[in-house]
C-alpha cells in the first residue's frame, strides 16, 4: 500500500539521519591511550550492495553495545534476513568473550550478513576468554583490524558533528599506540601469549604501555610488525 511505503521510507530516512556524536565524545572514546570504561559503536549497514549506506551510533546501556546492536538490528522492520548485508563496526573497545559468542551466534543464524570490525583498543586483552572470543570471530569470517589514522579520519567525516571548517582536523593519535595494539592483535590471532602490558595509575593519572616479548613472539610474529614498533 502507498501509505505503508511512505512510512517505510520515512523510517529509513530517520535511520540515516541519526544524531552524530560530538567531537569531544569521539576524542575521549577513540583515543587508544585512554582507558575509558564505556564503549562507543559507530556502524554502517549496506543492503545488497546498494550505494546508500545507513549510519548510526550507539553506546553501552545495561547491556554491552554489541548485544544492543544485534537485538535492535534483528527486530527492526527494515531487517531482511534473506538479503545480503554488509555491516561495518567502528568500536572503541574490542568485544569481550561473551559478546564475541553472541556475535558468532548471530552470524551463524544469518549467513547473508558479513561483518567488518575496526577497534581502537583491545578490551582486557590478557583474559583468555576475550582472546579466544576474537579468534572465534575471525574463524567465523569476521574481519578484525585496529583502527589507523585512515579509519579515524573516515569516522570523523561520517559520524562526528564537526563544524564545516574542521573537516580535516580529526585527532591524530601517536602511531606507536596503534602499532602496539596491532602487535597484540597479531599475538591473539596466532595464539601467542600476551606481549602488551597496560598499567593504569590513579596518582598521577597516567597509563603505562610496556612490551614483554618471548622467543615465541620473535619466531612467529611477522617481521614487519616488529619493525613497525621498533623492536627488531
Amino acid at each position: 500500500a502507498p501509505e505503508e511505503g511512505v512510512q517505510r521510507h520515512r523510517e529509513q530516512d530517520e535511520f540515516r539521519d541519526r544524531r552524530r556524536i560530538e567531537p569531544h565524545e569521539f576524542e575521549v572514546f577513540f583515543d587508544p591511550r585512554e582507558l575509558r570504561k564505556e564503549t562507543c559503536l559507530l556502524y554502517e549497514i549496506n543492503w545488497g550492495g546498494r550505494h546508500s549506506i545507513w549510519r548510526h551510533t550507539s553506546q553501552n546501556t545495561n547491556k554491552h553495545v554489541e548485544v544492543n546492536f544485534i537485538e535492535k538490528f534483528t527486530t527492526e522492520r527494515y531487517f531482511c534476513p534473506n538479503t545480503r548485508c554488509s555491516i561495518t563496526w567502528f568500536l572503541s573497545w574490542s568485544p569481550c568473550g561473551e559478546c564475541s559468542r553472541a556475535i558468532t551466534e548471530f552470524l551463524s543464524r544469518y549467513p547473508h550478513v558479513t561483518l567488518f570490525i575496526y577497534i581502537a583498543r583491545l578490551y582486557h586483552h590478557a583474559d583468555p576468554r576475550n582472546r579466544q572470543g576474537l579468534r572465534d570471530l575471525i574463524s567465523s569470517g569476521v574481519t578484525i583490524q585496529i583502527m589507523t589514522e585512515q579509519e579515524s579520519g573516515y569516522c570523523w567525516r561520517n559520524f562526528v558533528n564537526y563544524s564545516p571548517s574542521n573537516e580535516a582536523h580529526w585527532p591524530r593519535y601517536p602511531h606507536l599506540w596503534v602499532r602496539l595494539y596491532v602487535l597484540e592483535l597479531y599475538c591473539i590471532i596466532l595464539g601467542l601469549p600476551p606481549c602488551l602490558n597496560i598499567l593504569r595509575r590513579k596518582q598521577p593519572q597516567l597509563t603505562f604501555f610496556t612490551i614483554a616479548l618471548q622467543s615465541c613472539h620473535y619466531q612467529r610474529l611477522p617481521p614487519h610488525i616488529l619493525w613497525a614498533t621498533g623492536l627488531k
